[in-house]
């Protein structure tokens, strides 16, 4: 067999180059810090699933054939939210986090140049959906409040006719959601183009749902995840419902198998017990009241009103070193400066009361220090 020379081989740079320009001028999804002992950088519930239900599932898995594929979709679990949902279950899509439908959104809907609304801020990955597509985006920035500009939307909305409209209420970073009329007024004025409304945090929002408005659009979709309030993040598992016409055709794209027998057991039998649910929810709103109450008590310190399991934030002390400062107690909470609009902010979300305490406890040894380091320069 010949051997190829060095100088005949294809060099790496070439090779790379075959890649797609919006793939390569993209950077991977990374979040640190994951064996911190008090880790409230993700807003993930700080609950883990009841030991003996953790033992009762895991001692049915085992009963799983391994060798044998899933269904294409879950169907146990498809009929149980559309029980629990009061919808059709041929409305409901249901994904490997609701993520993975995120980059459905994109299949389906973005050719090269198709027209995209987003307000900003809001979660980075429809932007980097957007762009991987090769869409036109066009970014609406918020009302100074940090509210999205409802009016703002609209203009967008009518100058190029998107494809797509992303909502997410309420809106992760920042907590802050929409009103219903607001929502549908984008919806209306949208169609026939879509509008998702992503309700990540639904569970904590006293407005509630806009499912509602589904029987009137056939261009709105809702997204909704098991990773917060059913505290799944572990297991991925996320739902897009809308109209069936419009579900079935969505479901052309998808891969097959998306959802592991774990993942669909898991979330159905959380389904079934709404108590627990409703117990820890009212568990998570309580702790992150108790937060942005704890924080306004601070002197110089500026809280966001939140609709979620997390609280936006910021102080006098520059956030890098005020990260740093929490991560020698022990405590990772997230810089949210990579969105311009949110310069000088944290996130924390609301843990355990332990966990809470102890973030208490790390932000006021943080807060004493100097607001600049010893070695900082004004312009660094």
């Amino acid at each position: 067999m010949a051997i190829t020379e060095p100088s005949q081989a294809t060099s790496l740079e070439a090779v790379l180059q075959t890649i797609r320009p919006a793939v390569r001028a993209e950077h991977p999804y990374l979040v640190g810090g994951t064996d911190t002992p008090v880790k409230l950088n993700q807003n993930e519930s700080p609950f883990d699933l009841p030991a003996d239900l953790k033992a009762e599932l895991l001692d049915a898995f085992a009963r799983v054939d391994f060798n044998r594929y899933p269904t294409e979709q879950p169907d146990r679990l498809r009929h149980a939210l559309a029980d629990a949902l009061a919808c059709d279950p041929e409305g409901l899509l249901i994904g490997n986090g609701s993520n993975e439908l995120t980059y459905t959104l994109g299949l389906v809907l973005i050719d090269p140049g198709t027209p995209v609304v987003l307000p900003r801020p809001m979660f980075s990955l429809y932007e980097k959906v957007v762009r991987l597509f090769d869409g036109a985006l066009t970014p609406v920035p918020p009302r100074p409040d940090l509210r999205f500009d409802t009016e703002g939307l609209l203009a967008a909305v009518r100058a190029v006719r998107p494809a797509l409209v992303v909502l997410t209420t309420p809106n992760n970073p920042t907590g802050l959601a929409m009103t219903p009329a607001e929502v549908e007024a984008v919806v209306a004025e949208a169609a026939p183009g879509f509008v998702v409304v992503d309700e990540a945090y639904v569970e904590f929002n006293e407005a509630g749902s806009v499912q509602p408005l589904l029987e009137a659009y056939p261009n709105l979709l809702v997204m909704r995840t098991f990773s917060k309030a059913y505290g799944l993040a572990g297991l991925r598992i996320g739902y897009l419902m809308g109209h069936p016409a419009v579900i079935r055709e969505f479901g052309k794209s998808r891969l097959p198998f998306m959802v592991d027998r774990l993942a669909e057991m898991t979330a159905c039998a959380l389904l079934a017990r709404p108590a627990l649910i409703r117990e820890r929810v009212a568990a998570m709103r309580a702790a992150r009241q108790e937060l942005e109450a704890m924080l306004a008590a601070m002197e110089g310190v500026e809280v966001v009103p939140s609709q979620t399991n997390f609280v936006l934030f910021r102080t006098l002390v520059e956030p890098a070193l005020l990260m740093a400062r929490l991560a020698e107690q022990g405590v990772l909470v997230r810089n949210m400066g990579g969105y311009p609009e949110l310069k000088g902010y944290l996130r924390v979300n609301a843990g355990t009361p332990a966990e809470n305490k102890a973030f208490r406890a790390a932000l006021e040894s943080a807060l004493q220090k100097p607001v600049t380091a010893p070695d900082a320069s004004p312009s660094s």
